[in-house]
């Protein structure tokens, strides 16, 4: 393991890092080298002064003001579908433009490894929001949680839960460690739920950030005023926030604590979410031999969350918990692997693959961090656990004394007392980890749950029994539990690395938030509200219809039909309205058609077929139709015959079967338009059809809802 640098001379001046409020860039008028009030952030591997950070003077107040009016406006304009369309294509705009963002990233001792978990990942959460929001969510902005829950027996009174944009801002201040992903996997759920973003990045990183949202304002895809970006302090944002908005927070867990306690969140109701210190676990099973599968395969998992970003990830594995019997086997392993594929330096280098710490300041931290340990019982067994900083390593790699980068060398110390409580509460942020054994399952559950809540724990294990009592044991102390065996060795995207489409956060210590996980992480950023009306208010309010709501009918006369109502299956989407619906006449189920139906499908089940058998079940007045031919008949009896803007049926749901019909019986069909949904990419789009089908008693038979793709102009169907 060696580092090579540069260091070539301090400049004298460096730019200031602008901050992007109210439509604009922004520094500080008296912005410069003698500048007090500006920090120095420096290039990790060299130590050259490269840029300087400071908000001195930015008018906090406005920002948020600007966001809530011009920012709001914009993107309260717009539909979910809209926004999430939005985020698909400022992704494609920022893969386009990566290179530049890798190249700037690389003075933060970002490799190109570290790049693709932050550059990369963090696109890839904006294309996968851009995909969930058309998929999961309505082209609306007003989202129904649950179902209506009827109150009066009359039907004239009822109820759901709704979710809305939030009234406020989505203010959000991240870690140095992911300066482009941390921004945006909270920027694009904020987005999608409708909200304007305000940016605080940490200052050691903000310049990448700052490049990251430069490019984010001239695509011209957003809003204007949708995203802002403040570079340097921002000590007194807290004072502007209130129970209209929402802070997601990612850094220490003391950073936390003095955010949680401001009185905008104690008492004016602001929403604080955080993602704080982990001491993150992982537990190698009793199974897992140094010959198996497994034992390879967390060696590897273990090496690559010790080096990927120099250890700095909230999620790298801080506590590695091993049966005592394997303990010295897998010292030997994970030194070995380090041994011959980790060269500290420059991550310009081409050789190198593990680059410097952000910062001198941070590789100091993490020094004091080891020496703490080293003091409370931790042995190092591998690396050098009293190196005192970037330049000793140089030399003893024959490199430059006077180098002045943020080196430093893989490090695993061993805990002769496994229970020791500094090493369950001290986190030294860089790529350091810890080594316990357990000799039973529970012993490591225990290990596991000393840290105090974190974010994300690896079992590693082949044994069905082994995984369900260490997964189940530790659950509740981890947001995330990474389950790791030979099946999924190769296709797992590992222990470190967030999904947008899983949580992201962890109990106690960890912060107690929730990031990430899909649509959930956008309900972060809203309100839900329980409305409670009549069905017409509540189809006004959700754009989505509600049995006995007021429709326009077409068809069957005794259903109250009008004679000039248009059959819905002849609309497009332009016409067509929710409450739009047809009532067809009765179809009278016949013997033979029920025995024809079991024989062409093979469905003899009894009801259908045994008469004695039918009457003996109290279920059924005998020998009933099949369930799937009263639907595949309603089908029959709702479809317009003919061309029309109905394009295809792409499935059903929610269907239930309620009354058996029998033979002599006849069946109809209800259908109504219930929800329309364009698409903003395609010249159609989706309507969900309420099918109700009725016996001759005007019983309801069953219930389901049919989905069908529909054009959004009638002559884009016909050809027109």
């Amino acid at each position: 393991m060696t580092a090579t640098a540069d260091a070539p001379g301090r400049p004298d001046t460096a730019p200031i890092v602008p901050s992007y409020v109210q439509g604009r860039w922004w520094t500080p008028a008296d912005a410069g080298v003698q500048d007090p009030s500006a920090a120095d952030v420096h290039d990790a591997s060299t130590g050259h002064l490269i840029r300087r950070v400071s908000a001195d003077g930015l008018d906090l107040a406005a920002v948020v003001e600007y966001a809530r009016t011009t920012g709001r406006a914009g993107i309260q304009a717009m539909t979910f579908h809209e926004r999430a369309l939005a985020l698909k294509h400022l992704a494609l705009f920022l893969t386009d433009r990566k290179q530049g963002m890798y190249e700037l990233a690389a003075a933060t001792g970002a490799t190109k490894r570290d790049n693709f978990v932050d550059i990369d990942g963090g696109i890839g959460v904006l294309f996968t929001y851009g995909s969930k929001g058309r998929r999961e969510m309505p082209n609306s902005t007003v989202m129904i949680d649950g179902p209506f829950e009827p109150i009066a027996k009359d039907g004239s009174f009822g109820g759901e839960h709704v979710f809305t944009s939030i009234p406020g801002v989505a203010a959000q201040i991240n870690a140095f460690n992911f300066p482009v992903w941390g921004m945006l996997e909270k920027f694009a759920p904020a987005f999608l739920a409708g909200l304007p973003s305000i940016v605080k990045p940490a200052t050691p990183t903000a310049y990448v950030t700052e490049a990251c949202v430069r490019l984010m304002v001239e695509s011209g895809i957003l809003p204007e005023g949708s995203i802002q970006l403040i570079s340097g302090s921002a000590r007194t944002l807290q004072d502007h926030l209130d129970y209209r908005d929402a802070l997601a927070f990612t850094g220490s867990a003391s950073t936390a604590d003095l955010l949680r306690s401001h009185p905008s969140v104690q008492h004016g109701g602001l929403r604080f979410t955080a993602e704080a210190d982990s001491l993150n676990a992982a537990i190698l099973g009793p199974d897992a031999a140094p010959d198996t599968p497994e034992f390879e395969a967390f060696v590897k998992s273990v090496f690559a969350e010790m080096t990927a970003k120099a250890g700095q990830k909230c999620t790298a594995i801080r506590r590695i918990i091993v049966p005592a019997a394997v303990a010295e086997d897998f010292t030997a392993a994970l030194r070995d692997r380090l041994d011959s594929r980790v060269v500290v330096g420059d991550p310009r280098e081409e050789a190198t693959t593990m680059g410097p710490l952000a910062s001198l300041e941070q590789l100091a931290d993490v020094r004091g961090a080891i020496a703490s340990m080293v003091t409370a019982g931790g042995r190092a067994v591998i690396g050098n656990a009293e190196a005192a900083d970037g330049a000793r390593i140089g030399e003893a790699a024959g490199g430059s004394a006077a180098q002045t980068g943020a080196f430093m060398e893989p490090v695993l110390l061993a805990w002769d007392d496994p229970r020791c409580e500094a090493a369950h509460t001290i986190e030294a942020f860089g790529p350091v980890s810890s080594l316990f054994t357990y000799d039973t399952l529970e012993e490591a559950v225990e290990l596991a749950a000393l840290g105090r809540g974190s974010l994300v724990a690896t079992v590693c294990t082949n044994d069905p029994e082994a995984v369900r009592t260490l997964a189940l044991g530790i659950a509740g102390h981890h947001g995330r539990i990474h389950l790791l065996n030979r099946d999924d060795a190769r296709t797992s995207t590992g222990h470190g690395s967030p999904l947008p489409h899983f949580t992201h956060g962890g109990p106690g210590r960890a912060g107690g938030g929730e990031e990430l996980g899909g649509i959930r992480a956008v309900k972060h950023y809203m309100q839900r509200s329980a409305i409670q009306g009549s069905p017409d208010q509540l189809t006004a309010v959700t754009g989505v219809w509600h049995a006995g709501a007021r429709r326009i009918i077409a068809g069957c006369e005794k259903f109250g039909a009008s004679a000039d109502a248009v059959h819905p299956f002849r609309r497009a989407l332009d016409t067509l309205r929710v409450g739009h619906a047809f009532a067809s006449d009765l179809r009278t189920v016949r013997a033979e058609d029920i025995a024809e139906f079991a024989e062409s499908t093979g469905d003899v089940f009894y009801a259908h077929t045994n008469p004695e058998a039918a009457a003996a079940n109290e279920f059924f007045p005998g020998i009933v139709a099949h369930g799937y031919l009263l639907v595949s008949w309603a089908a029959g009896l709702f479809v317009a015959p003919g061309r029309s803007p109905v394009l295809a049926n792409y499935g059903l749901e929610n269907l239930r079967f309620i009354t058996p019909v029998a033979e002599g019986d006849s069946v109809r069909v209800m259908l109504t338009a219930k929800e329309i949904r364009p698409r903003v990419d395609a010249d159609y789009g989706e309507v969900v059809w309420d099918a109700v089908l009725y016996n001759q008693d005007e019983e309801i038979v069953a219930t389901y809802d049919v989905l069908t793709l529909v054009a959004k102009e009638e002559s884009q169907a016909l050809g027109g």
